[in-house]
């Protein structure tokens, strides 16, 4: 590779390796399986970098897939002994680990797809078309899975009576009254 192919590269990966590793660690769940999951399609982005006119989106499409590979993978599955003792959760007296903590937990509960489609879409603010790029459908397929993920996600936080603004909602108001 020519020296302004690979300093290009380098400057690429700078600007773009906080948004790969959120996109990452949203789809699979694991702050170590997304490290490798990013990684892993860096290595695959090297030799193809010239060749690319887009390579923010093929790149976050590489990101997406590892990251599901990287949950797939068999060693992946295997558990600790300390996985066995439950969590337990505390509230955070500034609430705002407490509210990421719960977001987080209701992203879990969103099909990896819809929750790939809403990350892209609404965290990292990619365009109904890129975000259809990214995940390798129609637009219209894009937007449901938007839909539909924000649904599940409503739902899920509705089923811990807290709003998507962090508030409890009207009824859990007037239960605790």
């Amino acid at each position: 590779m020519r020296a302004e192919d690979e300093q290009a590269f380098r400057e690429f990966v700078t600007s773009q390796m906080a948004s790969l590793r959120k996109l990452a660690y949203m789809t699979c769940g694991d702050w170590y399986a997304a490290e490798d999951a990013v990684a892993n399609a860096l290595v695959k982005l090297y030799p193809r970098w010239r060749k690319l006119d887009r390579p923010d989106l093929y790149v976050k499409t590489m990101v997406y897939r590892a990251a599901i590979d990287e949950t797939r993978r068999p060693w992946r599955r295997e558990r600790s002994a300390g996985d066995a003792m439950p969590d337990l959760a505390l509230r955070d007296p500034a609430e705002a680990a407490d509210e990421r903590l719960r977001l987080r937990a209701a992203l879990d509960a969103v099909p990896a797809r819809q929750r790939a489609a809403v990350v892209l879409r609404h965290y990292l603010g990619l365009s109904l078309e890129d975000t259809a790029g990214v995940l390798n459908c129609t637009v219209g397929t894009a937007k449901s899975q938007v839909s539909r993920g924000l649904a599940k996600l409503r739902e899920s936080l509705a089923a811990e009576r807290i709003n998507l603004t962090g508030k409890p909602t009207e009824e859990w108001t007037n239960a605790a009254a």
